[in-house]
């Protein structure tokens, strides 16, 4: 064979393989569900012109790739979307989005898969899996990172920091920043530098008409406002302009281990502790119980980012609780740290969280988290304390759709199991156990709710609500993108 039909035949054969995820799909009729909740099947036609204007693949049932795109990280989330888009490009989910509202299809968008309750996927709608539009530029002139809208915090943190630059950015790596980002964003270093959201100079959003803006102070101001603390409510985020901070790569790390018979005192010392700290002073509180093992820890994480003298003197305090069992306090790299509390095994641990702000630490509070909380049989409970305050609570209540400026924490209490074992009594427990303490909150974190929460919606945005709602009127009038804390346009 002559060579250069040789080499163009091999082209083809190259295309032709890695085209047929979505090939194999041709000719098939899809079904689906609306958003009104009838079933629906969409034309063999319209799902092949979908595959063939994108650049990234088209998944449908039955393809290799499928089940593992479907997945969030939680194991207890089982659903199976119609049709999973996974976009190269703006353009992809341009497409993509333009077909959802064409067919009236819920749509939920993927990043990393973090979130508990599972919005990043459906059931008979359609996922838009943005694992494959992932990218991280810097500007350290202007102290800009642009980020690609399926990016993961890892990736920002690392260019950044190359640059001796920093932004508040979560505290696992592999989160995905557009859920972050567009629900709040706590992290290590929120309460120097503020929310995750507060350092989004600039957005690119493809709303529900299929259209890509970019909505910044200037530009589309109400988007950008709604954007700031309305999650996906208004449209899928594929690229976030975020500003960027010096500061120096080591950070020091105070982590304090305690016996569980201690938690009471340390709930009291947190209490007095946290809220007087330095805003370069990030100090969270874990405590609980590990699966098995009835014994208990207290454990406290200190991380300050200014000089590590004046560091080492704020965490002095920790001496009035005695000597603890662990103690770590050293330079560290940031980086590093972030990476401290991934997982290699995401899916190995079925969970439940509930969770609320709070705005101080009340001994009547304190004693129904003493009294409430015990070990159990095949499961692992914990709770966790973020600090919030600082840089954090000096952001009006109108300035981002984000409203709880107000809390000193944001309090969450977690139940862990195999995902192999049924799981209702051991979510029963932590719902019982937060009845009790609940009463003690106001509003909770958007990012981190269930449907549960679901007639709370309007309630937790607070005053931000109205303007909200005209938001979504404007840019998501059908409600296209509902898997999140919804807010209706009706």
């Amino acid at each position: 064979m002559h060579r250069r039909k040789f080499c163009q035949a091999t082209l083809l054969a190259g295309g032709a393989l890695a085209l047929s995820p979505w090939l194999r799909a041709a000719g098939a009729e899809v079904h689906a569900t609306t958003i009104d909740g009838k079933e629906l099947n969409i034309a063999a036609g319209a799902v092949d012109d979908l595959a063939a204007g994108l650049r990234g693949p088209l998944l449908l049932p039955g393809n290799a790739a499928y089940d593992e795109a479907r997945q969030v990280l939680n194991p207890t989330i089982d659903k199976h979307p119609a049709l999973i888009v996974q976009p190269s490009g703006v353009a992809d989910v341009m497409r993509a989005v333009q077909f959802a509202q064409d067919h009236r299809l819920s749509t939920a968008i993927k990043c990393g898969g973090h979130s508990a309750s599972g919005k990043g996927t459906v059931n008979g709608g359609l996922q838009i899996d943005l694992s494959r539009f992932r990218h991280v530029r810097v500007d350290p002139g202007e102290r800009i990172a642009y980020v690609s809208g399926g990016s993961l915090l890892g990736a920002m943190d690392h260019e950044a920091l190359a640059h001796g630059l920093v932004t508040t950015a979560g505290t696992v790596s592999h989160t995905g920043v557009g859920g972050l980002a567009t629900g709040g964003g706590f992290g290590r270093l929120g309460r120097k530098f503020g929310l995750t959201l507060d350092n989004i100079r600039a957005v690119e959003v493809v709303s529900a008409d299929g259209r890509v803006r970019r909505a910044s102070a200037e530009e589309y101001p109400e988007l950008y406002w709604g954007v700031r603390g309305g999650g996906s409510n208004f449209g899928v985020v594929t690229g976030f302009e975020f500003q960027l901070y010096p500061m120096k790569r080591e950070v020091l790390l105070g982590n304090f281990i305690y016996p569980y018979a201690r938690l009471k005192d340390a709930l009291e010392f947190y209490a007095e502790f946290a809220p007087n700290a330095p805003d370069e002073l990030q100090t969270d509180l874990i405590y609980g119980f590990p699966p098995g093992n009835d014994q208990g820890f207290v454990f406290f994480q200190n991380v300050y980012c200014g000089k590590e003298s004046e560091g080492r003197k704020v965490l002095k305090q920790y001496a009035k609780l005695g000597k603890p069992i662990k103690e770590t306090l050293a330079m560290t790299d940031y980086e590093v740290l972030q990476r401290s509390s991934d997982w290699d095994a995401p899916r190995s641990t079925a969970a439940y969280l509930k969770g609320g702000f709070i705005s101080e630490l009340p001994q009547a509070l304190i004693d129904a988290i003493v009294d409430g909380m015990e070990p159990g049989a095949g499961r692992s409970t914990q709770m966790i304390f973020q600090q919030a305050g600082g840089a954090i609570a000096r952001v009006p209540t109108d300035a981002t759709a984000f409203p709880h400026r107000y809390a000193e924490f944001n309090m969450m209490a977690t139940i862990g199991w195999k995902p192999d074992q049924p799981g209702d009594e051991h979510k029963q427990w932590i719902k019982s156990y937060w009845r009790q303490l609940q009463p003690h909150t106001r509003g909770f974190y958007t990012v981190e709710a269930d449907d549960d929460n679901a007639s709370e919606w309007d309630r937790n945005y607070q005053g931000n609500f109205a303007r909200m709602v005209e938001v979504k009127r404007r840019y998501d009038p059908d409600n296209i993108f509902r898997l999140n804390a919804n807010v209706s346009p009706s």
